[in-house]
């Protein structure tokens, strides 16, 4: 064999040698990398932080997040009886709102500590792409301009006793503004004679007008200043309406303005719901 050849091809093994030498820890780099990056993305799972759709797979993010805060209040110690409607339409709303995707808190027969503490994970959840619901069914009262809504352990001897064991409807819709929500929708089933009004020298029938802040909607079950008699239904006429208006195709403003007319006509105007709203934009309930 000719030695110029020998060398030639000494040198062709050692070039190859060395390319797929180079190769090999390239794959092997790579390898790596992936599996680092395989292993940080379990990590953040485990450790309870949500790693968002589009850092994993590039799909769409979640559109906007629904929530609601369903309070229910039937026992009230200085009442002659049981309030039956408020409990039984917190269960059937909530149902209805799962449905429809809303993530909701029902809280039932709430002390003034149970409803405060529904408030802090309310907030806690809002998002500025979320829609907030309220609804609060049981006694209410007004005092000055605003309208409270009555926990069951409330002690109520004079006006004053009003704010001090109540919670201002008025001020959870400032907690919704403050964290940014997206829009406020609040149904109110709260226009009802109270077992109080006995108590004071000067008192003011049904709940006190809401003025909304921006971007929300107000469903009350009687105009400002009036009362609703409950009926002997299971659930109260505001709900069942309010419900029968609720799909996938209905907005906010359009659903509760059905309601009130509904309730309007079918009662001769004894029962009249008021409807305040500064929606900038419908807001669906349903889908």
């Amino acid at each position: 064999m000719d030695l110029g050849q020998l060398r030639i091809s000494r040198r062709t093994i050692a070039v190859c040698v060395a390319v797929a030498g180079t190769v090999s820890l390239a794959i092997g780099a790579h390898a790596a990398l992936n599996k680092r990056t395989l292993d940080v993305a379990k990590e953040t799972i485990a450790g309870g932080d949500k790693v968002a759709p589009t850092e994993l797979t590039g799909s769409i993010p979640a559109g906007t997040s629904r929530l609601a805060l369903i309070i229910g209040n039937g026992h009230y110690p200085d009442a002659a009886a049981p309030l039956a409607q408020p409990i039984n339409d917190a269960r059937t709303l909530s149902s209805a709102l799962r449905r429809e995707g809303f993530d909701v808190d029902v809280v039932e027969d709430a002390t003034k500590d149970d409803m405060f503490r529904a408030v802090e994970r309310m907030k806690a959840k809002i998002r500025p792409d979320t829609v907030v619901m309220l609804f609060f069914g049981g006694y209410g009262v007004q005092v000055g301009r605003e309208s409270y809504m009555i926990p069951v352990d409330a002690t109520i001897w004079k006006e004053a006793d009003v704010k001090r064991t109540g919670v201002s409807v008025e001020s959870v819709l400032d907690a919704m503004k403050e964290r940014g929500a997206k829009a406020k929708l609040v149904v109110l089933d709260a226009s009802r004679r109270n077992p109080y009004e006995r108590r004071f020298r000067a008192f003011s029938h049904g709940l006190a007008p809401i003025s909304p802040p921006e971007n929300t909607i107000v469903l009350s079950s009687a105009t400002p200043g009036k009362v609703a008699d409950d009926s002997k239904a299971p659930n109260s006429v505001l709900v069942s309406e309010l419900l029968n208006n609720l799909n996938a195709q209905a907005g906010a403003e359009s659903a509760f303005n059905k309601t009130r007319v509904a309730i309007s006509r079918a009662s001769e105007g004894e029962q009249v719901p008021s409807v305040s709203s500064s929606l900038l934009e419908d807001i669906k309930l349903g889908g």
